[in-house]
């Protein structure tokens, strides 16, 4: 089921960084094309607004809702109707998820005398308004609600508004766990809309409906990347999730059994998901081929699983040694990366590319993906090389506060006069010399 792909050395090879990088299976990806299938359709709701969202819930949803934004009852029902077992464990993710977030936060202000009277501070304001886009498609996202949302809250964002596709099934309405997880979370401004139109009314606003934000986070698929890409600028955004990725770096330790249902339990997501295992046993790839081959027909999505996993995104890479593998993982730079190796918090302390890491046998992907406390929002498609994955942070502006007393600045104003003129803007040399000479006027009044 997965193809193998042999990078052991061979004499003359070259293993430079991008010889790898090119040799890896990754899903295609195409936002470019998708951008171009997008563009009429956020032009249009910037137009025409609401009128644009009813053709395109029909069109693409087979459903217009009775109301775009999302009834107060109705979040209040789903969450009264909300499975016991099943809230609780929302509220043992929400509790994680707001732990890690409020040890993120950290020092929201600091304060750096760098001469005396000269003080720079650094402020980490909150975006004022944040859209959280939570996908239905596939599989309803609840999880990823808390992703957004718990972080956001934590920042301090004022104005959060939540948009998910609306579902013929529930007469128009997002997924109930959606809404639950809503309610719970205190999150109001719910908007049953999908898709790039979705991301448009947050980019442009809607009169009467939705007021524009700031910035929008949450994944989606590549018509929801596209619309983030055209309209960033106008608005901030998190990242161009692609679909999503496991690597697996194991030895002989690793548990075949354990290693193929993460790969599987990655590869259900899409047909599109990326299940990689990089070993250089041999005998570990055959011994996981078999798990797979028992472990996949018993699966509910056993057709998207087999897909994905036979995809050419997908395969399992042979390498020379562990030193080997660790290269290859770091170039691959994968959205989950799971080490099941001997010395695993060793091996991950080498890694430098990765959106998130899980360490040993007890700490799988799916873990990640729910209830540890860290984030599932991730950067994929090797994005991990220089991005993370949504945070606190993420939602925080760093704004500089310049302070200098009138010593400060004379003590330095030379050195600023200098620097202006070698860079010919003599003007920003007079906005200094003119403190210096006391040839401005005095104040008014």
């Amino acid at each position: 089921m997965l193809r193998r792909i042999d990078l052991r050395a061979q004499p003359g090879a070259d293993s430079a960084l991008a010889s790898l990088q090119d040799a890896l299976p990754r899903a295609e990806f195409d936002v470019d094309a998708a951008v171009e299938a997008v563009r009429p359709i956020c032009e249009d709701v910037a137009r025409h607004g609401e009128h644009a969202l009813a053709r395109y819930s029909e069109q693409f949803d087979h459903v217009v809702p009775e109301s775009f934004r999302v009834p107060a009852e109705a979040l209040q029902r789903a969450l009264d109707e909300l499975d016991p077992q099943l809230r609780r464990s929302f509220e043992i993710s929400i509790e994680r998820r707001r732990a890690v977030s409020e040890a993120e936060l950290g020092e929201t202000a600091v304060d750096v005398d760098v001469a005396p009277g000269a003080r720079i501070t650094q402020r980490m304001i909150p975006v004022n308004r944040v859209g959280l886009y939570v996908p239905g498609g596939l599989a309803p996202l609840s999880s990823s609600v808390i992703m957004n949302v718990v972080p956001a809250q934590v920042a301090g964002v004022r104005s959060l508004a939540l948009a998910s596709p609306p579902q013929a099934e529930f007469g128009g309405l997002p997924h109930p766990a959606i809404l639950a997880l809503c309610a719970l979370l205190g999150v109001d401004e719910v908007y049953a809309v999908g898709g790039a139109q979705a991301i448009a009314m947050f980019g442009y606003g809607v009169p009467g409906l939705c007021d524009k934000v700031d910035l929008v986070t949450g994944p989606g698929n590549i018509y929801v990347v596209a619309a983030k890409r055209l309209l960033k600028g106008r608005i901030g955004i998190d990242s161009e999730a692609g679909p999503t990725e496991i690597a697996i770096l194991a030895d002989d330790s690793a548990d075949p059994g354990f290693v193929a249902a993460d790969l599987i339990s990655q590869a259900e997501h899409d047909p599109s998901a990326a299940s990689v295992l990089i070993t250089a046993s041999e005998k570990l790839i055959t011994a996981v081929e078999d798990e797979l081959a028992r472990q996949v027909p018993e699966a509910k999505h056993a057709t998207r699983i087999s897909t994905a996993l036979s995809g050419r995104q997908s395969g399992a890479v042979l390498v020379d040694d562990l030193e080997a593998g660790i290269r290859v993982a770091d170039a691959y730079a994968a959205e989950h990366l799971e080490i099941q190796t001997e010395n695993a918090a060793e091996v991950a302390s080498r890694i430098s590319n990765a959106g998130a890491i899980f360490l040993g046998s007890w700490s799988p992907v799916s873990l990640g993906d729910y209830s540890a406390g860290s984030t599932h929002v991730l950067p994929t498609a090797g994005c991990a090389c220089h991005s993370s994955g949504l945070n606190v942070k993420s939602f925080l502006k760093a704004v500089h506060v310049i302070d200098y007393s009138r010593e400060a600045l004379l003590e330095i104003a030379d050195s600023v006069v200098t620097f202006a003129e070698a860079e010919n803007l003599p003007s920003h040399g007079r906005a200094i010399s003119i403190r210096q000479d006391g040839s401005a006027r005095g104040r008014l009044g």
